[in-house]
């Protein structure tokens, strides 16, 4: 993902929302969201390439979500896939702190990443880029492709956005989805400097970025409560267009803990 908002705690009836969008070079191979044939606790979308994800939720309420952070480092493919951590903590049964504190040596081999993972009892940030690991605090917040809650344009709006949906008690996914097409980029004098010139920061600043090559592939909701989980993903063709939406609902297992 390039753009998490979510709500931790923050709610009396959910004790997690998130709202997400993934943006993505369209022409990376990528399966839709679903449950996996190979881990059929699993729902989540898949990158084709290495067999990743960016985003998921298992049946017992186990989350995580990945972001990219942006720097000038050199793509190495000879690098692991950020989008295995996702997946291997989906698959697993570690505690959220547990996976944390497992991957805490080895994470300064991947390229650039914000990790969050959830397992009903906690919430984890991982990043490698110069910040600790730590439990989220309850609350609502934001991450893009700098570091948890950095003031960027579109995470100071996503995470305003995602507060005033709390506040009015209007959860509902169409509206959390709505929130996620916000096609307005920053301001020129509110950009970040990630060193890739003004012109890509102003591409890449609204919350929905529409572009032929590269822009956002999918907006994804997830709300978790007591009962169980509801799951949106909505994907986009090129420039926006040809939005499919598929919705997927169930009841968390017993034991889970909301």
């Amino acid at each position: 993902m390039c753009l998490i908002a979510f709500a931790w705690r923050s709610h009396p009836r959910y004790s997690l929302v998130v709202a997400a969008n993934r943006d993505e070079f369209h022409a990376r191979s990528t399966a839709p969201a679903g449950f996996w044939s190979d881990a059929p606790q699993v729902l989540a979308g898949r990158d084709l390439e290495r067999g990743g994800t960016w985003m998921g939720v298992t049946r017992s309420g186990r989350f995580a979500a990945l972001s990219n952070y942006r720097d000038l480092e050199r793509s190495d493919p000879s690098r692991p896939s950020r989008g295995a951590l996702v997946a291997d903590y989906l698959r697993g049964e570690a505690s959220a702190e547990e996976y944390a504190r497992a991957i805490e040596a080895e994470k300064s081999a991947y390229h650039g990443l914000n990790l969050l993972l959830g397992d009903g009892y906690a919430l984890y940030y991982v990043s490698n880029r110069g910040h600790d690991t730590v439990p989220v605090e309850e609350g609502v917040h934001a991450v893009s492709n700098g570091l948890l809650d950095e003031p960027w344009p579109k995470v100071v709006r996503a995470r305003e956005a995602l507060g005033e949906l709390l506040e009015g008690d209007r959860l509902e996914p169409d509206n959390l989805l709505g929130m996620l097409a916000d096609t307005r980029p920053a301001p020129p004098e509110a950009l970040p400097d990630t060193g890739v010139g003004q012109e890509k920061e102003y591409f890449l600043s609204p919350v929905f970025i529409r572009g032929e090559s590269y822009g956002t592939r999918a907006s994804t909701v997830l709300l978790i409560d007591a009962a169980g989980v509801e799951y949106v993903e909505r994907r986009f063709a090129p420039n926006g267009r040809n939005p499919s939406t598929r919705r997927e609902t169930f009841l968390l297992q017993a034991g889970a803990v909301p």
